[in-house]
């Protein structure tokens, strides 16, 4: 008879490692820590050109270290994770995990982070966007079948809200480190003002992005891709992958913001 107490209670605490370790396969086949390395990278291009055109190029081995502490490319996976966790239930991961574990989701995951890592690059994201105009000028189906990726998303609104909200940390933070005195009204009217341009730009460069990534497959593919983004589990999926992202880029633009102020503000002592 305990037996048949106590085995239920036994089956229920193996729950939560079972879907952690679910978790664990769905970030994997979805190659986060790869993602993760390629936007860490992005950010150090950024903080390199930060410390020219705020620091004179004067940041030194000590800018670097913070750099390099700040873009922690394993506390943005965690990060991501955390979002999956919250956002995801049970049958949306197993979902997930049944589209990216086949051939097609695998090589899909694998053009995406590769487009991603060529489009920081500045000749290819111009030679992206030049193709995306020659597309859309010729009314091409491809643009309408990566359209129901980018609506199935929200992409375009997610992206420019999480670009305006990481401007905005990455002021709060030179604001916290003594580079600057406005108030929190002040430096979201000043972000208010970039709206409409950068919805402009996020749009041509995510269509740019997308075209990039996708070209080596074919429309079946693509539509195929759409379709699994248009259920829940692929809403859900995208999701939480913009706010864990997210996340990441506000706490990254945050402490950025304040190493530069602090490094300005050494400078001037």
């Amino acid at each position: 008879m305990r037996a048949w107490i106590f085995a239920p209670v036994l089956w229920l605490l193996t729950l939560p490692a079972w879907a952690d370790a679910r978790m664990t396969v769905l970030v994997d086949l979805l190659e986060l820590r790869q993602a993760a390395a390629i936007l860490s990278d992005e950010g150090r291009a950024h903080a390199d050109a930060l410390n020219q055109d705020m620091l004179g190029g004067q940041g030194g081995p000590g800018w670097q270290m913070q750099v390099d502490s700040i873009h922690d490319a394993d506390r943005m996976v965690e990060m991501v994770r955390r979002a999956l966790e919250e956002t995801m239930q049970p049958a949306e991961v197993e979902s997930a995990i049944a589209f990216y574990a086949s051939d097609l989701g695998g090589r899909i995951i694998a053009l995406e982070n590769a487009a991603r890592a060529a489009i920081s690059e500045r000749e290819v994201e111009q030679i992206a966007r030049a193709n995306y105009g020659v597309l859309a000028g010729d009314g091409d189906p491809r643009i309408a079948l990566v359209g129901r990726l980018i609506d199935a998303a929200d992409m375009v609104d997610r992206n420019v809200s999480t670009a305006l909200n990481s401007n905005y940390q990455f002021l709060r933070g030179m604001r916290d480190g003594g580079a600057l005195e406005d108030s929190d009204e002040e430096l979201l009217a000043d972000i208010g003002t970039d709206l409409d341009a950068v919805t402009e730009d996020t749009s041509v460069w995510v269509y740019a992005y997308m075209l990039l990534a996708y070209y080596p497959l074919d429309d079946a593919e693509v539509a195929r891709y759409a379709t699994f983004a248009e259920t829940d589990a692929g809403r859900a999926l995208n999701r939480a992958l913009f706010d864990g992202f997210g996340r990441a880029y506000e706490d990254t633009s945050y402490a950025l913001g304040r190493a530069v102020a602090l490094n300005m503000v050494a400078e001037d002592l």
